[in-house]
């Protein structure tokens, strides 16, 4: 194990030593290439080496990560949302276990984890890094909670999650590769590529393709092509919690604000709570369900009406036919048709097949053959 440590060490050295030209580029790329293969060797290594797993069985309808570092009030902030009782001390790695906990809003149960304080070098393996970042591959939506006097934590945390093959508030690059059994590698972008065409098949004999054909439909760096090519990479979207904002003066909001945007943060997206004092908590709430793209379906059932307290909660563009496999049962087999009332609606009651795509707050009956 160690062994592969060091190269991977070596490889990052020589990456950074590299002054990036035209005539270094291939060499940069098979590099790269080459130090993404080594770390999945590593994680696998150490994924199948036993140890404590941190696989924390995903339930409900959606699962938000909660990322920060230590002492930043994540514990907090998850007994004020959920039902968790999560231990909370201002130490270091109180949250060593992953604490879940179940928000409950607008009729959906989100799943919020409590991720351990991320720490500098969690990627390769230090401390339960490795562990810890294996859950936040499973949320369907990252939340960063910082501290509002070191919104730099900012950087740190995203270069971890980037370093783990998370990808926040990105789509994935639009990089298709397909084997084929013989003439080499053949590359066709749509656009005009900044990369040499020799960098891209050096990337992809170093992956192991030896005939393939690759299309390429945007302008991308060499990390970007090492993403498309590797095909594990997880694209979240995120969110930022801005915590311990009851401690501020006003007039240091304006500084805040001015560190939020040298970090790419919009400070009018940004939700300013204080997990102590549950201020600000409905704005996060409200922002957690539009980041995740949930949507109510009210059932309307044979004899009983409209359930508009436990409703069926899907995603944004999710069709009666998603309705029917999330119901179970019959409902996939003996799917007749459905009648739809509510904003997807052209009218009350229209009548429809299971392709049509539902909205927020849509009653949906589904018919079903005898």
């Amino acid at each position: 194990m160690m062994a592969l440590e060091e190269e991977i060490e070596e490889l990052r050295e020589e990456i950074a030593e590299t002054p990036y030209n035209k005539s270094t580029e291939e060499h940069i790329g098979r590099l790269k290439a080459k130090l993404a293969e080594k770390k999945e060797e590593l994680e696998n290594k150490s994924s199948s080496g036993g140890g404590e797993g941190y696989a924390v069985e995903k339930t409900g309808d959606a699962t938000v990560a909660l990322v920060g570092f230590p002492s930043v009030g994540k514990s907090t902030l998850l007994n004020a949302l959920t039902n968790a009782d999560s231990e909370v001390g201002s130490y270091e790695f109180t949250t060593l276990d992953v604490n879940p906990g179940m928000l409950q809003y607008n009729g959906a149960n989100i799943q919020l984890l409590d991720v351990p304080g991320l720490i500098e070098g969690a990627a390769d393996g230090r401390g339960d890094g490795q562990a810890v970042l294996s859950v936040v591959r499973t949320a369907d939506l990252v939340v960063f909670v910082l501290s509002v006097f070191e919104i730099d934590q900012y950087e740190r945390l995203s270069q971890e999650l980037y370093n783990n093959k998370v990808r926040v508030d990105r789509e994935p690059p639009r990089v298709s590769v397909r084997k084929k059994h013989k003439d080499g590698i053949n590359v066709t972008a749509s656009v005009d590529l900044d990369l040499d065409e020799e960098t891209i098949k050096s990337v992809l004999r170093q992956r192991g393709f030896v005939n393939a054909d690759v299309t390429i439909g945007e302008q991308v760096d060499i990390d970007r092509l090492i993403d498309g090519v590797m095909d594990n990479r997880e694209y979240l979207p995120s969110l930022v919690a801005v915590n311990k904002a009851d401690l501020i003066e006003p007039d240091y909001k304006t500084t805040v604000d001015e560190n939020l945007r040298e970090h790419g943060i919009d400070p009018e997206e940004a939700v300013f709570i204080s997990a102590v004092e549950e201020r600000g908590l409905d704005s996060l709430r409200e922002a957690i369900w539009a980041e995740l793209g949930l949507i109510r379906i009210y059932m309307d059932k044979p004899g009983r009406g409209v359930d508009y307290e436990e409703p069926l909660i899907l995603r944004a563009g999710d069709t009666v036919d998603d309705a029917c496999h999330k119901l179970g049962g019959s409902f996939e087999e003996r799917f007749r048709f459905a009648r739809v009332s509510g904003p997807s609606a052209k009218h009350d009651e229209q009548q429809v097949g299971r392709d049509h795509e539902l909205a927020d707050e849509d009653v949906l009956r589904i018919l079903v053959t005898r």
